[in-house]
C-alpha cells in the first residue's frame, strides 16, 4: 500500500492518484488535519518489535504494510471538538508529537522527499545557497538577516538594482486580507524604511538580468527542465509565481550536462528524493542558483510545459513493488 499524506483537495496528488489508480495500486490518501478527531492511530511497542494501526473512515490500516510514503502538504492536526483553547492547542501538539514518532517508527525508507523531521532540517534557504555554492553553482551576492544597516550598501554595490526576498512562505493579514511576500524591487525610497528590517529577517539579492527564468524539478534520478520567458511580460518579469499570465510561455529546457548533474547532486546532497529548484539562466548564458523548494509545486510545469512529472513521482512510489 502506498500512503500519501496531503490536504484532500489538493489537485496534484490527483494527478498521480489517477495514474496509480490505472496501475491497479492500492492507495490511501491522508491528511494530519483528520488526527485526532477523525482518525484512531496507535502504536504497540514490546520487547519483540513495534505494531502501528491507522483506522480512518472505519477501515484499520497496518502502517509495516505501507511500501512508500509521499509526505505532499498536509493540514495540521486538527482537535476543533476541543472548546477551550487552551486545551485545543494541547490536545494538537501531543497529536504532532505523535505524528513525528510514528513516521520514524515506519520501516519503509521509501519517502517523497524524505521523512517529515529530515524534510524540516533540511528545508532551509539558508543552507541551499551555501550548499550549491559548495557544488559549483553561480549564486547572487546574498545578505539575509535583520541588520538595517546592510540596505544601503547592498543597495549600492547593486547599483540601484536590489531585490528583497522572504526566508520562507507565511501569509499574514493587512487591513483583515491575506498577503504573501514576493520578491520585491527595492527602490531609493525604500532606503528611508530601512529599520523595518529590524523586526524580521530578510533576503537581499541583486536584481540580475533574466533570458528566463527556469524550474528544474528532480524525481529521484529524473530531471525535468522547463523554462518560464518570464521576461515577456511586465506582470511576471520580476517574480513570475506573482501572477497568472497566460501570455507567458512554459516550454521543456534541456540543461547542459554538467548543470543537470549539479541539480541531481544538490537534491541527493540535501537527503532528499524530491527536489524544485529555481535558476536563472543570464543573457550571457550562466546558470544561476536561486533556490531549491523542497516540496515545491509542479503540476503546473506539466500541464504548461507537457513534462510527465506526475508519471514520473507514479513510478517513484511504485518501484520495486511486485
Amino acid at each position: 500500500m502506498l500512503l500519501i499524506i496531503s490536504d484532500r483537495r489538493d489537485d496534484s496528488v490527483s494527478m498521480v492518484v489517477r495514474r496509480l489508480d490505472e496501475r491497479g495500486v492500492p492507495v490511501l490518501w491522508w491528511d494530519e488535519a483528520d488526527f485526532p478527531e477523525r482518525t484512531v492511530l496507535c502504536t504497540r511497542l514490546s520487547g519483540t518489535g513495534c505494531r502501528q494501526t491507522l483506522v480512518h473512515q472505519g477501515v484499520s490500516h497496518d502502517l509495516a504494510e505501507v511500501t512508500a510514503v509521499w509526505h505532499r502538504r498536509p493540514n495540521p492536526p486538527e482537535a476543533s471538538s476541543v472548546a477551550d483553547p487552551s486545551q485545543r492547542a494541547y490536545a494538537e501538539e501531543m497529536a504532532r508529537q505523535m505524528l513525528h514518532g510514528v513516521y520514524e517508527l515506519m520501516p519503509t525508507d521509501r519517502w517523497l522527499p524524505a521523512r517529515p523531521r529530515h524534510m524540516a532540517r533540511v528545508d532551509n534557504k539558508l543552507l541551499h545557497l551555501r550548499r550549491a555554492a559548495e557544488l559549483g553553482f553561480t549564486i547572487p551576492e546574498t545578505v539575509i538577516g535583520n541588520d538595517p544597516g546592510q540596505l544601503v550598501p547592498a543597495w549600492r554595490r547593486a547599483q540601484g538594482r536590489l531585490i528583497s526576498k522572504a526566508l520562507g512562505f507565511r501569509p499574514f493579514f493587512i487591513d483583515g486580507e491575506d498577503h504573501h511576500v514576493y520578491t520585491t524591487k527595492i527602490e531609493r525610497r525604500d532606503l528611508a524604511g530601512r529599520h523595518r528590517i529590524r523586526h524580521a529577517p530578510v533576503i537581499l539579492q541583486p536584481n540580475l538580468a533574466k533570458a528566463v527564468e527556469l524550474r528544474v524539478t528532480i524525481v529521484g534520478e529524473r530531471v525535468f527542465s522547463a523554462e518560464i520567458d518570464s521576461q515577456s511580460s511586465r506582470l511576471t518579469s520580476q517574480d513570475w509565481r506573482h501572477y497568472e499570465d497566460l501570455g507567458v510561455a512554459y516550454r521543456p529546457h534541456p540543461l547542459p550536462e554538467d548543470v543537470e548533474k549539479r541539480c541531481l547532486r544538490l537534491v541527493a546532497s540535501l537527503g532528499l528524493n524530491y527536489g524544485a529548484i529555481d535558476l536563472i539562466l543570464a543573457p550571457d548564458g550562466e546558470y544561476v542558483f536561486l533556490e531549491l523548494n523542497v516540496s515545491g509545486q509542479w503540476a503546473f510545469v506539466e500541464l504548461r510545459a507537457g513534462l510527465p512529472i506526475g508519471d514520473a513521482i507514479a513510478d517513484w512510489l511504485t518501484e520495486g513493488r511486485a
